[in-house]
């Protein structure tokens, strides 16, 4: 199972969740719901290097995708899935408040 960590509130995440919505092959994660699933995150976001470049740039890394083998990805297709169109919807995604 491939294990998708995303927010309602980010607008990639949502697309992603329309993609996957009733296929058992994913499970998604949202990191917003509850501190557990913040916290698993993190726990995964602090100790790989994949995400040096989001944290630099202020970005969450959402979403993320931890495939059955252990490899971690923020490249949809990388999961088996469509890449995210780019939508202005607003920054969201950012904690400098530039977007996604």
């Amino acid at each position: 199972m491939i294990k998708i960590y995303g927010m309602g509130t980010c607008p990639d995440c949502t697309q992603v969740e329309e993609q996957v919505k009733g296929n058992a092959k994913y499970e998604l994660v949202d990191i917003g719901t509850h501190v557990k699933y913040l916290k698993e995150f993190l726990r995964l976001r602090d100790n790989n290097p994949l995400f040096d470049e989001c944290k630099w740039t202020g970005s969450i890394g959402i979403p993320c995708f931890l495939l059955e083998d252990g490899t971690v990805t923020l490249t949809p297709e990388e999961a088996g899935l469509k890449p995210c169109a780019k939508e202005d919807e607003g920054p969201t995604c950012s904690l400098d408040g530039t977007g996604c």
